[in-house]
C-alpha cells in the first residue's frame, strides 16, 4: 500500500487503512481422526455408511461427530477423560472447526452466538433413556459457568455455584435406577441461564415437566424408587433416625418391593452429603430441609400400610401404630387418618342440587389405591416446591438481556408394557422432533423458497401427523377421547376405560394409528409402540380425592397443611380439574414456543447398547436411533444447503470492518444501503460466487468455513487496532513516568523547604495584615527555619546554652535566637538588654549572659510556661517588640525585642494550637512587677533608622512595608542546559493531507539577503552610573585615571522576522521546497498549522518541514561602555575589625593596591560579609565572585509532612505540624551567619545614634 512522503504537496489522496490479509474460505481447520468428524463429508449417504462411521470413531473412544452444527453424541458407557479443566480451557473462544467435535464446542458456539448476534439460545438434547442427555446437560452447564463472567463479582460466582448445585439436588429427586440406565431422569427439566449485556450469568430458571410420580408407588422387577429415597435411609443422620424413624431401605415396601437396594457405581452415603450440600449452596435452610426429609419418611411410612378384610370384606389397617405414627408426623389426628384411608365419602346430586351424603366403605384394593394417591400426591408437590423454592434463589440478580436454555427431558421409550406414562413421554418427544424439523429442514427449505435462493427440495417425513393424532380437539386425539371418557364414568375405572376403547374407534382411518381391542398402536417417528388401555383413564384423572385434601389442609404442620397443600374444597364448584394429559399438553405447547424463539443448538444421543457395557456397540440398535432420528435426511439438507444466514443489516454491521467502502479505523462509514454494503465485503474479501448467495433480504454463506474465516479476520482486524491504543498509552504513560520523575525531582530538591514556608505564611496570616513589615522579612530566600543558634545538636555556644537550660523529659527546642528584655532599673526607666530566647514546645526560656573573670556564664533567667501567655501584643508599625501578657506572674508581663519575632509568634500559637490571642496596636498596655499597667507608645518617626529607638516606654521608627505586604516569589532558576547535545534526529513527522488543509504555493519572487545571522544580535543600554567607593585606611586615595574612550560600535539591526534554527539536515528534490543543512539560519513567513512554514534563506522562498526547527535568539552583543566619571572625594568609613591595625596609605599607591596589601596582612576581612574596599575599576574588573554555596540540609530521620497551620481565632484550630528537624545542624550556621550579619548592621547603626540605649 502506497504510503505518502513527508514533504510532498499535491492533496486529493485517501489515506487507505493498512487492512488485515484477505479471507481465503478454504482455510478450514482439518483434524486427522478416524473415521470423518463431520458426516456431511461422507462420500456415501445411507444409514449404514453413518452406523460405520459412528462405530469406528466410538471404538476410537471418539464418541463426538458433527452434522453441520448438530451433534452426535454416542454413550460409552465409561469415562474417556474428556472433561477435564484443560480440555475446557481449549475449547474457550475457539469455532467449531477449529477443535475436534465435543459438547465443550457446542456451549461455545452458544455463549459466542449469544454474545455477538444478542440471541437468545437454546439448547434442545434429545435421544433415548440412557443415552447421556442428563451427561451432556451437566457438561453444558459446566463449560458455562467456566468461561461466562471474571469470578470477582461475588453474586455472579454464587449464580453460578447455584447453577452446578442445582444438577445433584434435582438429579437425588427426579432421577432413578431403570432397567437402560442407572441414572434416568423420570422428569423432563429445562433451565434457562440468564446473562446480562456484558455475558455474565445473573439469574437462572428451572421449569420441570412431567415427573413420573408412579414410580413413588411401585417399580418394576430390578429397579428403583427416586434416589432420595434409598440415600435418605442409608445415610440419614441420627436425628432423623430418632424422630422420623427411619431404617434401612429393607424396612420399607415402598424402596423394597423391586428387590434392587443397591447399584454398581452408585454410593448413596456419598450422595446424600452431595445433597445435602447442594440444599446449603442454593439457600435451603434448616428447617426447610428438615420439612422435606420429614415429608420423605410420611411417604415411606405410608408405604408400610398394610389393608386387610375385616369381618364384613372392607379394608382395614393392619398394624394401628404405623398409621398413628404416621398421624403423629403429619400432625393429624390418628382416627381421621385411618378413616381417610379406608373409607370415601359420597354424594348424591338430583338436578343440580346437592343430595344426600354417603360414607362408603373401601375394600382392601381400593384403600390401596388411596394410599398410594396420597404418596404420589405428597412426593409431587414436594418436588415442584424444591423447584419453585430453587427458582427463588436463582432469581436474577439484575436486570437480565439474554438466556441460554438447556433442555434435558427423558427419552423415547418402548417397553414391553406401555401405559398412559410412556404415551406422555412419546408425545413430548414427538414435539420436540417437531422442532427439529420445523428449524432444520421443513423450515430451511421454506426460507429458501422464500428467499428465491436456487435449492433442491429434499423429501423428509414429518411427524407432524402424529402430534396431530395425539393431541388434536379437531377432529379429536387421542387426549380429547381420554378426556371425554373421564368425564362421563366418574366412579368404575374399568368403565372409563371401556369408553375410551370405544371412542378410539373414529382413529382409525389414520395410517399412524391401529386399534387392538384394549391395546392400540401408534407409529411414532422412533417406532411402533403398542400402549394398554387399562389404568390409563384414572391415571389421566390425576385429581385428589376430597377426603384426602381435607386431611392434608387439616394437619397442624404449616408446611404440609398451607405449602404443599394450599388448596381448599369448594363443595360448589362445578368446574373440571384439569387432566394430566391437559397439563403435560399445555406445559409442552408452552415450551415449544419458548424454544422457537431462541436460536437453537442441538446435540443428538444414541444409547451404544442396552447392557451398558463399554465394549459392546449394537450395530442393529444404533442403526435403529439413527434412523428414527433422521440423521440421512439431516445430511442431504445439510449438503446442499447453507450453513450461514443473516439479514443484511447484520451482517454489514457485524462484517463492516473488513472493507475500506463500509468502515475506517473501527468507524462506520457506509451511506448505500445494506444489501449492496453486503456485497461489498464479500467481493473485497474475494469470496467466491459459488460459496454465497444473496436472498431477498438476506445474505447466505455456503460453508461454515468462510464464516470462520471471515470472524478471524474481524478478530485481527481487532488486534491490530488493540496494539494501536496499546502503543499509544505506553507512550502516555512513558510521558506520564518522566512527569512524575521531573515533579519528584523537584520535590526531592525542595520538600525540605515546604515546611519552612508554611510556617512563613502562617505568620503573615497571624499579622492579618496589620502591622507593617521589614524589607529583609519580605525576601523570597527567607525562611523559617526555628532552630538559628543550634540549640538542640550544636557545640560550642549552642551547647553553653542548651546546659543553662537543663531540658526536661518530651521537652524539644523549637525556636532559638538573639534578643533584648526590659530590664528594669531602681529610680530609672527600664532600658533594653541582651537576652537569648529559646521556645521549646512547652516553655519560653530567656538566658543572660554574664562575664566572671575571662570566663562565659549563662544563666536560665527565666522560664515562661506556654500554658501561662494569655496574649502577644505587637504594634503596627514595623519594630520588633512583643510583649507577653502572663496570667498572675508577680513580675509582671515580658516585653521583647526580637528580629525574627513573626517566627517566634507563628511557632508559639502553633505549639498552643492558636489558644494565644495576638493583638495589634498602635499603643500597648502592659502590666509591671507588682501590678501597675504601663502603656508602650509607638511612634512613627523617619528620622528613627534602622531598629528604631527606645526611650521611656515610647518606640520611635522609621516607616516600613505596607501591612498587607506578601512574601515575594521563589527566585527564577535559570534552565539547565542540555547534557545529551548527541541526540539522534527524529524521524520526519507524518502529514495527513486528508485531515489538513493544502500549502499554499511559494511566491516565486526573489528576496534580497539578509544580513548574516551573527550580525543580528539586539543593542543593550550602557551602565554609566557605576562609582566605586574609596575605602583606603587613613585617607581616602584618588582613584586612578581613567584609560582612554574606545570608539563606540553602532549597535547591530535588529532582523523583522523570526529566526530559526535547522537541528536536522533536510534534502528534497521537490519544487517549491529550501534544502538547508543543519545549523542553517532560516527567516520565517508564514506559518501554516499542517506543519510546513513559508521560509526564506539566502534570498529564496520556499516551503520547509517545521519539525526540523528550532526558534534561534540570537546572542546579544553588548558594546564596551565608556569609563565612569571620577567619584567626588568623601571620607572613608571606619574598619570595625582590628581598629588597631589603622595605618595612613601614601596617596600615591592606588586604592585596589592599598586593598590587595591590606587583606594580605589581615587587616580586611576577606568573607565579604562587612566590606568597605574601592573596587577594581571598570576596564579591569572580572566578573563577581560567588558567594559561598548554602549547605543543602541533611534528610530528617523521620520527615512528618508539614501542612499549613491553622489560624488563630477561627473556629477550633488544630495544632499545626511542626517544621521538619534538621539532622546534624548543617543549616545552623547559614542561620547563625544571618543572625550575625543583623547584629553587625546594628552594631554599625549604633555608632550613628545618639540614644543611650544599649544592644
Amino acid at each position: 500500500m502506497a504510503k505518502k512522503l513527508l514533504g510532498k504537496k499535491t492533496g486529493g489522496e485517501k489515506i487507505k487503512a493498512k487492512r488485515p490479509v484477505r479471507a481465503d474460505w478454504k482455510d478450514g481447520v482439518k483434524k486427522k481422526q478416524v473415521g470423518v468428524s463431520d458426516m456431511t463429508m461422507l462420500t456415501k449417504i445411507t444409514n449404514e455408511a453413518i452406523n460405520e462411521n459412528l462405530q469406528k470413531r466410538w471404538q476410537n473412544a471418539e464418541i463426538y461427530t458433527y452434522i453441520g452444527h448438530v451433534l452426535i453424541s454416542v454413550n460409552p458407557f465409561r469415562d474417556l477423560g474428556i472433561y477435564t479443566e484443560d480440555v475446557l480451557q481449549s475449547y474457550k473462544g475457539k469455532n467449531l472447526l477449529e477443535m475436534p467435535p465435543h459438547v465443550f464446542a457446542i456451549a461455545e458456539s452458544s455463549y459466542h452466538h449469544m454474545n455477538s448476534y444478542k440471541e437468545n439460545q437454546c439448547i434442545i438434547i434429545s435421544g433415548e433413556s440412557g443415552a447421556g442427555k442428563t451427561e451432556a446437560a451437566k457438561r453444558i452447564m459446566q463449560y458455562i459457568a467456566a468461561v461466562s463472567g471474571d469470578g470477582h463479582n461475588s453474586s455472579i460466582k454464587e449464580i453460578k455455584e447455584m447453577v452446578l448445585a442445582t444438577n445433584p439436588l434435582l438429579e437425588s429427586f427426579g432421577c432413578a435406577k431403570t432397567l437402560r440406565n442407572d441414572n434416568s431422569s423420570r422428569h423432563g427439566k429445562y433451565l434457562e441461564i440468564q446473562f446480562n449485556t456484558q455475558g455474565e450469568p445473573v439469574g437462572a430458571v428451572i421449569t420441570n415437566y412431567l415427573l413420573e410420580k408412579n414410580r413413588v408407588v411401585g417399580q418394576i422387577e430390578n429397579e428403583r424408587n427416586f434416589h432420595i429415597f434409598y440415600q435418605l435411609t442409608k445415610a440419614a443422620p441420627a436425628e432423623y433416625r430418632e424422630t422420623y424413624g427411619l431404617q434401612g431401605p429393607e424396612s420399607f415396601l415402598y424402596t423394597s418391593k423391586s428387590n434392587c437396594l443397591d447399584v454398581p457405581g452408585i454410593n448413596d452415603a456419598q450422595d446424600f452429603q452431595e445433597t445435602l450440600n447442594a440444599m446449603g449452596i442454593i439457600g435451603l435452610q434448616k428447617h426447610e430441609q428438615d420439612e422435606i426429609f420429614k415429608t420423605l419418611a410420611i411417604i415411606l411410612w405410608l408405604g408400610n400400610v398394610v389393608f386387610v378384610e375385616d369381618d364384613t370384606g372392607n379394608a382395614a389397617i393392619s398394624d394401628t401404630d404405623v398409621a398413628n405414627f404416621i398421624a403423629y408426623l403429619m400432625e393429624v389426628d390418628g382416627e381421621i387418618l385411618c378413616k381417610a384411608l379406608t373409607n370415601r365419602v359420597m354424594e348424591t346430586q338430583r338436578g343440580g342440587r346437592r343430595g344426600s351424603v354417603y360414607e362408603v366403605p373401601l375394600n382392601v384394593i381400593q384403600a390401596t389405591s388411596v394410599r398410594d394417591a396420597l404418596s404420589k400426591s405428597m412426593y409431587e408437590r414436594l418436588f415442584e416446591w424444591i423447584v419453585t423454592r430453587v427458582n427463588v434463589s436463582l432469581q436474577a440478580r439484575s436486570a437480565h438481556q439474554y438466556t441460554i436454555g438447556v433442555l434435558d427431558i427423558y427419552g423415547f421409550e418402548i417397553f414391553d408394557e406401555n401405559s398412559f406414562e410412556q404415551l406422555c413421554i412419546n408425545y413430548v418427544n414427538e414435539k420436540l422432533q417437531q422442532i427439529f424439523i420445523e428449524l432444520t429442514l421443513k423450515a430451511e427449505q421454506e426460507e429458501y423458497v422464500r428467499e428465491q435462493i436456487e435449492w433442491t427440495p429434499i423429501k423428509f417425513f414429518n411427524n407432524k401427523v402424529v402430534c396431530d393424532l395425539i393431541e388434536e380437539k379437531r377432529p379429536p386425539g387421542l387426549f380429547a377421547a381420554l378426556n371425554d371418557a373421564c368425564a362421563t364414568a366418574h366412579a368404575d375405572s374399568g368403565a372409563a376405560d371401556n369408553s375410551f376403547v370405544q371412542r378410539l374407534g373414529f382413529l382409525s382411518s389414520n395410517p399412524h394409528f391401529e386399534s387392538r381391542g384394549s391395546k392400540f398402536l401408534i407409529r411414532h417417528y422412533a417406532g411402533e409402540v403398542l400402549y394398554n388401555v387399562e389404568g390409563m383413564t384414572d391415571k389421566n384423572k390425576d385429581s385428589l380425592l376430597k377426603d384426602l385434601l381435607n386431611l392434608a389442609s387439616g394437619s397442624q404442620n404449616q408446611f404440609i397443611a398451607n405449602t404443599l397443600f394450599p388448596e381448599r374444597v369448594d363443595p360448589n364448584s362445578k368446574k373440571r380439574p384439569p387432566t394430566a394429559g391437559d397439563k403435560i399438553k399445555l406445559s409442552c405447547n408452552t415450551l415449544v414456543t419458548k424454544l422457537m424463539q431462541c436460536h437453537p443448538s442441538y446435540i443428538r444421543t444414541i444409547k451404544s447398547n442396552d447392557n451398558r457395557s463399554p465394549s459392546e456397540f449394537d450395530e442393529k440398535r444404533v442403526q435403529h436411533q439413527v434412523q428414527y432420528l433422521g440423521l440421512c435426511e439431516n445430511i442431504r439438507v445439510r449438503r446442499a444447503g447453507f450453513a450461514y444466514r443473516t439479514t443484511f443489516d447484520k451482517f454489514v454491521e457485524r462484517f463492516y470492518l473488513l472493507c475500506p467502502q463500509t468502515g475506517y479505523a473501527g468507524e462506520y462509514i457506509w451511506n448505500g444501503s445494506s444489501n449492496t454494503g453486503a456485497l461489498e465485503i464479500l467481493k473485497h474479501n474475494n469470496i467466491p460466487q459459488e460459496e454465497w448467495q444473496m436472498g431477498t433480504s438476506k445474505v447466505f454463506i455456503r460453508h461454515p468455513e468462510t464464516i470462520f474465516a471471515l470472524e478471524t479476520l474481524r478478530d485481527k482486524y481487532w488486534h491490530n487496532m488493540a496494539t494501536r491504543i496499546q502503543r499509544a498509552w505506553r507512550a502516555y504513560v512513558r510521558h506520564k513516568i518522566e512527569c512524575a520523575k521531573k515533579i519528584q525531582r523537584f520535590w526531592r530538591q525542595n520538600k525540605y523547604n515546604i515546611g519552612y514556608l508554611q510556617m512563613r505564611d502562617y505568620g503573615t496570616q497571624i499579622l492579618a495584615g496589620q502591622k507593617e513589615r521589614r524589607r529583609y522579612s519580605l525576601v523570597s530566600m527567607r525562611r523559617f527555619t526555628g532552630d538559628y543558634l543550634d540549640v538542640k545538636a550544636g557545640s560550642g555556644l549552642a551547647s553553653m546554652i542548651r546546659n543553662a537550660i537543663s531540658l526536661k523529659g518530651g521537652e524539644n527546642v523549637i525556636f532559638s535566637m538573639r534578643g533584648n528584655t526590659l530590664v528594669p532599673r531602681a529610680m530609672r526607666s527600664s532600658v533594653p538588654s541582651p537576652r537569648t530566647l529559646v521556645l521549646t514546645n512547652q516553655n519560653l526560656h530567656i538566658i543572660v549572659t554574664t562575664k566572671q573573670g575571662k570566663a562565659l556564664s549563662m544563666v536560665d533567667e527565666k522560664i515562661i510556661s506556654l500554658n501561662v501567655i494569655s496574649g502577644i501584643s505587637v504594634s503596627t508599625l514595623q519594630d520588633d517588640w512583643v510583649i507577653l501578657h502572663i496570667d498572675n506572674s508577680a513580675d509582671g508581663d515580658a516585653i521583647l525585642s526580637c528580629t525574627f519575632k513573626t517566627e517566634m509568634l507563628a511557632h508559639m500559637l502553633q505549639q498552643t494550637g492558636g489558644r494565644i490571642k495576638v493583638s495589634i496596636a498602635p499603643q500597648i498596655q502592659y502590666k509591671k512587677k507588682g501590678g501597675k499597667s504601663v502603656t508602650m507608645k509607638f511612634i512613627k518617626d523617619e528620622t528613627a533608622k534602622h531598629d528604631g529607638v527606645y526611650k521611656s516606654h515610647v518606640v520611635k521608627i522609621c516607616s516600613g512595608a505596607p501591612a498587607g505586604s506578601q512574601s515575594n516569589p521563589p527566585c527564577a532558576v535559570k534552565a539547565r542546559p542540555t547534557q545529551n547535545s548527541t541526540r539522534k534526529a527524529p524521524a520526519p513527522r507524518k502529514t495527513n493531507n486528508a485531515r489538513s488543509a493544502p500549502r499554499p504555493a511559494p511566491n516565486a519572487r526573489s528576496v534580497p539577503a539578509a544580513a548574516p545571522a551573527a550580525n543580528n544580535t539586539r543593542s543593550v543600554p550602557v551602565v554609566n552610573n557605576i562609582r566605586p567607593v574609596s575605602t583606603s585606611i587613613g585617607r581616602s586615595v584618588p582613584p586612578p585615571p581613567p584609560p582612554p574612550a574606545p570608539i563606540a560600535t553602532p549597535p547591530p539591526a535588529t532582523p523583522t522576522l523570526p529566526q530559526y534554527k535547522a537541528i536536522y539536515p533536510f534534502q528534497s528534490q521537490e519544487a517549491g521546497e529550501i534544502q538547508f543543512e543543519k545549523g542553517d539560519i532560516l527567516e520565517i513567513e508564514q506559518k501554516d498549522e499542517n506543519g510546513w512554514w513559508l521560509a526564506r534563506k539566502d534570498g529564496i522562498e520556499g516551503w520547509v518541514p517545521s519539525n526540523y526547527l528550532e526558534e534561534y535568539v540570537p546572542p546579544v552583543v553588548v558594546a564596551t561602555p565608556p569609563p565612569p566619571p571620577p567619584p567626588a572625594r568623601r571620607p572613608a568609613p571606619s574598619i570595625p575589625v582590628a581598629p588597631q591595625s589603622s595605618t595612613p596609605q601614601s596617596s600615591s599607591v592606588p586604592a585596589w593596591k592599598a586593598e590587595l596589601e591590606a587583606r594580605k596582612a589581615g587587616i580586611i576581612p576577606n568573607n565579604g560579609a562587612v566590606s568597605s574596599s574601592s573596587p577594581v575599576p571598570v576596564a579591569r574588573r572580572g566578573p563577581p565572585a560567588p558567594g559561598q554555596k548554602p549547605v543543602v540540609p541533611a534528610k530528617p530521620v523521620v520527615p512528618a509532612k508539614p501542612m499549613v497551620p491553622s489560624r488563630p481565632g477561627v473556629g477550633a484550630p488544630k495544632p499545626a505540624p511542626r517544621a521538619p528537624p534538621r539532622a546534624g545542624g548543617d543549616t545552623s550556621n547559614a542561620a547563625a551567619s544571618l543572625a550575625d550579619a543583623l547584629r553587625a548592621r546594628r552594631n554599625q547603626a549604633s555608632h550613628h545614634d545618639d540614644d543611650d540605649d544599649e544592644w
